[in-house]
């Protein structure tokens, strides 16, 4: 039994005429009367009752429409379904984000594409840099939302990856609210020199990491680090705490703490990026969906 064969039943039963049930399928009546003999006989029961004079179906004829016209509607569903998932307008994606990427454009982003893509499930996952990378290569996300060294990000595409800078911004410096420095409305790096940092493990972000302490090292000192802590909010508590001091992302004044102050930096290459990594050989329609809107809203934000 094929599709076509209950299309055909459909019409005839909805027609109860042989001959305009042809003309609807622009088909000859003879081969659609054979058609439907095929399929009672495979059935093993009449379907309609035929007289000179008239067609009508018979109570198996009945229940077997009704579940025809589920059939036929699932099927037809299934059809837009496969293409809309070919479409990029239905499916699933996958994203990693660190932790201060929830402070700027992924928010704003995340909402434009639910608005536009609503059949699209988009799993979220709070992740580091180090296991994004290691959850892209593995599969287990799709993109990821990562802050890079512009040194490293041009070495990750030249590997297995692509990779596209969403947002630039500058570096703040955020002071417990007491602190001497405090007093100035702009600083430079170099008055940092002695200071008690608080910056993330190396292992979790190393490029990041790494783009902190160059920054310090062209201003002429290597930062102490004296605590380490995995996310920035909690970077942003310590601080707020009295433990030290810490360069984090503009968009990190968002995060409003009792005792904290942020300054601006004099430097103008002092700035950070977030960009967005995906695999170069994904070529899935969903991720392309997700990956115009992100330049949309990319465009937006730096507009």
């Amino acid at each position: 039994m094929e599709l076509r064969h209950l299309r055909y039943f459909v019409a005839v039963a909805e027609e109860l005429h042989f001959g305009r049930a042809a003309q609807r399928l622009q088909m000859a009546q003879p081969p659609l009367s054979q058609q439907i003999r095929a399929l009672e006989g495979e059935l093993g029961v009449e379907l309609f009752e035929r007289t000179r004079r008239s067609v009508r179906l018979t109570s198996a004829g009945k229940a077997f429409l009704a579940e025809t016209y589920r059939t036929l509607a699932q099927a037809d569903h299934a059809v837009d379904v496969a293409r809309r998932v070919s479409r990029g307008e239905m499916g699933r994606l996958k994203v990693g984000f660190v932790s201060s990427a929830a402070y700027n454009v992924v928010p704003d982003l995340i909402r434009l594409f639910r608005s536009q893509y609503p059949d699209i499930l988009l799993e979220l996952r709070e992740l580091t840099g180090d296991m994004q990378l290691e959850n892209l290569r593995s599969g287990q996300i799709d993109l990821g939302f990562y802050r890079l060294d512009p040194g490293y990000a041009q070495q990750l595409r030249e590997g297995t990856f692509q990779v596209e800078t969403v947002l630039r911004e500058p570096f703040l410096i955020a002071l417990p609210e007491q602190h001497p420095l405090a007093m100035q409305p702009e600083l430079t790096l170099a008055m940092l020199e002695g200071e008690p940092f608080v910056l993330f493990p190396r292992h979790q972000s190393p490029s990041f990491y790494d783009l902190i302490v160059r920054l310090c090292q062209e201003a002429g000192f290597s930062p102490t680090i004296v605590q380490e802590a995995m996310l920035m909010q909690t970077i942003v508590s310590l601080v707020a705490a009295g433990i030290g001091v810490a360069l984090v992302p503009a968009s990190l004044e968002h995060l409003r703490r009792t005792g904290i102050v942020y300054r601006r930096l004099v430097e103008p290459q002092a700035f950070a990026e977030l960009s967005a990594i995906w695999r170069a050989d994904d070529a899935s329609p969903v991720l392309e969906r997700f990956l115009a809107v992100m330049r949309t809203s990319a465009r937006i934000v730096a507009d």
